[in-house]
């Protein structure tokens, strides 16, 4: 009897396992696919970003100072032997440079927020 009820409608089978499939890549979708393209969009921007004068770390772990950038590879002056190393642009893990500008701009918004903040209490204080 059991049996007979669950099967009233037919086609659910097929309608709930379609829903659930089309959830599922939704949600591969969101969790997965575009955060992956997210983070290669950003490395690019970096990649393509990078100038002469930035210091930077590649993938293999070596740091130094670009002194050349051309097309598809950049020119790396590296320690106090001023040795130079070309590498491929796709070699380059972070800009020590282009982090170290954000922090401080991140920085600066921090205290100009807080002294903000610190004038308008003053000002309440004053118009208490």
């Amino acid at each position: 009897m059991f049996h007979v009820l669950t099967n009233a409608m037919p086609g659910s089978d097929m309608t709930t396992t379609i829903i659930m499939l089309v959830l599922m890549v939704g949600v591969f979708y969101f969790m997965l696919i575009r955060p992956e393209n997210k983070r290669k969009k950003e490395a690019e921007n970096l990649r393509s970003s990078v100038k002469v004068g930035d210091e930077i770390t590649t993938i293999g772990g070596i740091v130094g100072t670009v002194v050349d950038v051309k097309t598809d590879k950049i020119v790396v002056e590296t320690g106090a032997d001023q040795v130079r190393i070309e590498f491929q642009k796709w070699a380059i893990s972070t800009n020590d440079t282009a982090a170290k500008n954000a922090e401080a701009e991140a920085k600066k918004a921090a205290e100009a927020k807080a002294k903000a903040k610190a004038e308008k209490k003053v000002k309440k204080n004053i118009d208490n």
